[in-house]
């Protein structure tokens, strides 16, 4: 250790002990050119060098070793501007600019809204972007970690040693910067922590836009600044097309599963193929919407996405940030909107995510009665604390205005709502009212909603919610949560235990069929076959229904065509729309080979129709969430018969919904219909274009005079077994 006498006037030895420790928390205060005593003075940290010299334009000064890979010299007081050169034992030589001798990047605005927790544009000012800074290229790094003694950025340029470059305290934001110059797009990182207890821990960037392939932990530089977009015509049109009264069809999607080349190892799409293939095949499916299982970076496969520990980094696994933008791009150039699954409920437990992150329970409750999910083993938000809260909801920002998503679909609401969710007595801590609602939770999606709708023209916010939680899809200022619209996951449940049942004991349980309408105006729902229903021994939906081979497929392509009529949104997970065998795997593909069989590529036909129909037919969707828009017609469960109408405005022709849910034909039935003149029949599911016996009305049937369920009029039709039926009045 040198004479305390020969340090520079600024630098004690507790300082040279703590920075050769890598336990500085001060270092811009100590590190770089400094004037003392009317001299200038210049310390630099370099491990491993030999020598250090500093560079100006016209001269060179050799820094002394005052201990370990600390140096120091008196420089000119006139030269600022300088590179370091350093010479190493094996004769090669490092010349770079230090960090030590730029000022911060963050500004006062950035530093005010930081330390008061409201940054809504949080990613533009933590994380690590490329830029100039003082005429030099590099990269900014920024970091939330108020109780950590020091922060480091380390990565392959440093060789992962955390005393070289450690960053500055942001005044009371808890906050640290550094400018490092030299690098760039695409280089590998975390940032050391010195924690709050004395540890040393490494943590991939909470707000990084990009991460190594798992299972490597480390962040990616990703600039993500310059994608030249070409979707303005829909942006400038989508809030029409997410209007409750348009129709919606959104066809779920895993992207690591739908195709996979088996020519090249079985690797998945990637998003440049994807934005070919999928939209391509979505939009000749008639779909409107693709909704993506989450996209944020993930550790584990087998979580589908739904652990998530880079908010903020599109996954690596089918390409960087800018390709899954061309993905979103294409989708939009062919009338497609893109909807994400977003996770705000949980995180997983990894050492390099956000879990005791500055070695305080900083972004998780320290109770495990409110901070951890039993059943996923994951940790839940802190929603009281306000940075956690700005977090989640500049993510949201962040995914709306970066990526030109249209919606984000919020994964576990019902986990989210209420503390003792999946919790016995005992397990849980009631609020502060000695009740079970989480009203931190509420207060942040109802906070997330108004933030999102008010800053983003044009989007849509979905719930995924599972109980009678009031108000899901209800605006804020109402009194809702302010959600656009919500799963009905009650008519999914209802509706698949009905349609499992053998046809012989349907009758029984009819209401299950037909109890989903006294709700159905409570929300703005979406009908949802999801893939949360054929996996974990729930079967594919084609292996759910009864009977033959025949009796299968007539029941599935009967059930769909209930879906496409009854008021709703829809959504269909892949595979689901060509009736696969087997559940779905995250680690194989849609079986795209069951399309040889003419039954699969029947129902295919018929969901493709269905979307069409859907979309083309104003009664079938500008209503789907007003009582008016609905209205039965007759409910005969002894023979498993529904009939009910589809309304839109009064210039909008009305339609006939009919079912057979047994496997018996029923000629000849009278049937009542609210207006008289030609019935068309635009839709048969037993058309044998989808697989089935052709049975049906010559393509329409013209009303009868004769009161019959209620109407003046009533037709006559053949209705075939397990059949669904589309009548609509021709308007001359």
């Amino acid at each position: 250790m040198p004479d305390p006498s020969a340090l520079p006037p600024h630098l004690t030895a507790d300082d040279l002990d703590r920075l050769i420790a890598g336990r500085h928390a001060e270092p811009f205060g100590v590190l770089g050119p400094r004037l003392c005593d009317g001299k200038r003075w210049l310390v630099a940290i370099v491990p491993e060098a030999e020598r250090l010299e500093a560079v100006f334009a016209r001269d060179m000064v050799e820094l002394a070793r005052l201990a370990g890979p600390v140096f120091a010299a008196q420089v000119p007081k006139s030269k600022y501007s300088y590179r370091l050169c350093a010479h190493y034992a094996d004769g090669t030589r490092w010349e770079h600019d230090d960090p030590y001798r730029f000022g911060p990047v963050l500004g006062e605005m950035d530093r005010y809204l930081l330390g008061e927790g409201t940054h809504r544009q949080l990613w533009h000012a933590l994380g690590a972007h490329v830029m100039t800074h003082e005429g030099v290229a590099g990269v900014h790094f920024a970091l939330w970690a108020p109780n950590a003694q020091r922060v480091s950025v380390v990565g392959d340029f440093n060789h992962w040693n955390g005393a070289q470059y450690p960053m500055r305290r942001v005044g009371h934001t808890g906050v640290w910067e550094v400018f490092l110059p030299g690098l760039g797009d695409g280089v590998i990182y975390k940032y050391e922590l010195l924690d709050a207890h004395g540890a040393v821990r490494q943590k991939a960037d909470p707000v990084g836009f990009g991460a190594q392939h798992p299972p490597a932990t480390a962040s990616v530089v990703r600039d993500i600044s310059g994608y030249g977009w070409k979707d303005g015509a829909w942006m400038e049109a989508r809030e029409t097309a997410h209007r409750r009264d348009q129709p919606i069809s959104i066809y779920e999607v895993h992207l690591g599963s739908w195709k996979r080349r088996w020519d090249e190892g079985g690797r998945p799409l990637s998003y440049r193929e994807l934005a070919t293939e999928l939209v391509e095949y979505a939009v000749e499916m008639g779909f409107t919407h693709l909704e993506l299982l989450p996209v944020s970076e993930f550790p584990f496969d087998g979580s589908w996405g739904y652990q998530p520990v880079g908010l903020y980094a599109p996954t690596i696994r089918f390409g960087p940030p800018h390709e899954f933008r061309d993905l979103v791009d294409t989708a939009h150039r062919a009338g497609l909107g893109v909807i994400l699954d977003w996770v705000p409920g949980h995180f997983p437990t990894d050492a390099h995510g956000l879990a005791q992150f500055d070695g305080t329970h900083l972004y998780e409750h320290a109770d495990p009665r409110e901070g951890f999910h039993q059943d996923w083993n994951t940790l839940i938000y802190n929603y009281g604390r306000t940075e956690v809260r700005n977090f989640l909801t500049a993510n949201a920002l962040y995914w709306f205005k970066e990526y030109h998503i249209d919606g984000l679909r919020v994964d576990a609401v019902a986990s989210m709502l209420y503390r003792d969710y999946s919790r016995k007595d005992g397990e849980w801590i009631p609020n502060h009212m000695g009740g079970r609602e989480n009203f931190e939770a509420i207060a942040f999606l109802r906070e997330m909603n108004t933030i999102a709708y008010g800053e983003v023209p044009g989007i849509m916010t979905v719930a995924e919610e599972s109980t009678a939680f009031t108000g899901v899809s209800t605006p804020v200022d109402t009194g809702g949560l302010g959600f656009g619209f919500k799963w009905n996951m009650g008519w999914m449940n209802d509706t698949l235990r009905y349609i499992e049942k053998d046809p012989i004991y349907r009758s029984h349980d009819h209401h299950l069929m037909t109890f989903p309408i006294d709700w159905a105006w409570t929300e703005n729902f979406i009908l949802p076959i999801s893939h949360d229903e054929v996996v974990h021994g729930k079967r594919a939906v084609i292996d759910k229904m009864p009977g033959d081979e025949w009796e299968k497929f007539a029941n599935l392509r009967a059930y769909y065509g209930y879906m496409w009529g009854f008021p709703g949104k829809k959504l269909l997970f892949m595979g689901c729309e060509i009736a696969q065998h087997g559940e779905w795997n995250h680690d194989k593909t849609v079986d795209w080979d069951a399309l040889k069989g003419e039954n699969h590529r029947g129902v295919q036909t018929l969901v493709r129709d269905l979307n069409h129909l859907y979309r083309a037919t104003p009664a079938l969707h500008r209503r789907d969430c007003e009582a008016a828009g609905f209205k039965w017609i007759a409910n005969e469960p002894e023979i498993s018969k529904i009939a009910f109408t589809r309304h839109g405005t009064k210039d909008d022709a009305p339609v006939l919904v009919l079912c057979n849910f047994t496997p018996v034909e029923r000629p000849d039935l009278a049937v009542g219909v609210p207006a008289a003149g030609h019935w068309e029949e635009v839709l048969n599911t037993d058309a044998a274009i989808y697989g089935g016996g052709n049975r049906g009305n010559m393509g329409g049937c013209d009303s009868l005079a004769g009161e019959r369920d209620g109407c003046a009029q009533h037709i006559r039709v053949t209705l075939p077994p397990l059949a669904t039926l589309f009548f609509r009045l021709k308007r001359n």
